[in-house]
């Protein structure tokens, strides 16, 4: 099997930098050259800082991929889904790439991100850059773990990772984003109690709820989610606090195998169920960016790199 990008199912790291790129008209054929060099940057760096966990993600946006990569398309690769129900709304703000490295040292994390930024400059426009950080024991700044129901151990290759059921981008993962903006201010209002019905599970200890005990409109109760078959309906969560004294929030990333389950999840935490019980944690954060990518095999980027 096509080897996957190593930051796909990376554990979890101290520090990260997400860039976004729109790359300009015409500079295809060099970007092209240039991702497959970008791999060889962060093996470098994986090589000579092997202490710091040091892996990168390369994702190429679904609005830009048939222009860098004509002839080949994966088989769900699709918009990100523009979601808006009353107050509540997930923005499309397409990129054509996203570039994630994650390491146990900032300066790494940055050396890495120069370095891409310098190999990129003159073919693209830079977007946006987010500075992501461990909080705590791996907590989001509300004050609860992140990423509790994510795969473990091998089953994250299983969850995030296209395998036979697309052959020609076996390795591949699909990729979503979205930078949330946190009202820390009206959150830390409410008491504990008050914020884990919202979450459905403890703060302090990080214990999930019984699911007859969790309100309708609780996250996990939204986000937790069954197919047909009473299978779960997983993602593989790659997020990140990021902020200043200023603004705060998250960088949600998911990696999945199939765009269907993130899609379905957004759909829970806007639009809620038959009764209209919607993610109540939507009234404390706001989405501001949201984009769907490709993340190809390191196989598919080297060969087309070389075409």
């Amino acid at each position: 099997m096509p080897q996957a990008q190593k930051g796909i199912c990376a554990e979890p790291n101290l520090h990260a930098l997400y860039l976004m790129f729109n790359v300009h008209e015409d500079h295809d054929e060099e970007v092209r050259r240039i991702l497959a060099q970008i791999l060889n940057i962060f093996d470098h760096y994986d090589d000579e800082h092997y202490e710091a966990m040091v892996s990168g993600v390369i994702a190429i946006g679904s609005n830009y991929w048939m222009e860098l990569y004509p002839g080949f398309l994966p088989a769900e690769l699709a918009p990100f889904p523009d979601m808006h129900c009353e107050d509540r709304h997930a923005p499309v703000v397409p990129c054509d790439l996203f570039i994630q490295m994650r390491a146990d040292r900032a300066d790494i994390c940055h050396a890495m991100g120069t370095a891409v930024y310098d190999a990129l400059k003159p073919h693209v426009e830079l977007v946006e850059q987010i500075k992501g950080f461990r909080f705590l024991d791996g907590r989001d700044l509300t004050g609860f773990v992140d990423g509790t129901e994510n795969p473990k151990g091998m089953h994250k290759l299983d969850v995030a990772i296209i395998g036979d059921e697309d052959p020609e981008f076996a390795g591949g993962s699909y990729i979503h984003i979205q930078r949330y903006r946190h009202n820390l201010s009206k959150w830390n209002q409410l008491d504990v109690p008050h914020q884990e019905e919202i979450f459905g599970r403890t703060k302090t200890d990080d214990i999930e709820f019984a699911s007859e005990m969790k309100k309708p409109f609780a996250h996990t109760k939204r986000t937790n989610l069954k197919d047909a078959n009473g299978n779960s309906i997983e993602i593989l969560r790659q997020s990140m606090p990021y902020g200043d004294m200023k603004e705060q929030g998250l960088f949600f990333v998911s990696c999945a195998k199939s765009p269907q389950p993130f899609t379905k999840m957004l759909e829970s935490m806007i639009f809620g169920d038959a009764h209209g019980n919607y993610d109540k944690l939507m009234d404390y954060t706001t989405a501001e960016t949201g984009a769907a990518f490709f993340a190809p095999s390191v196989d598919f980027l080297k060969f087309q790199g070389m075409s």
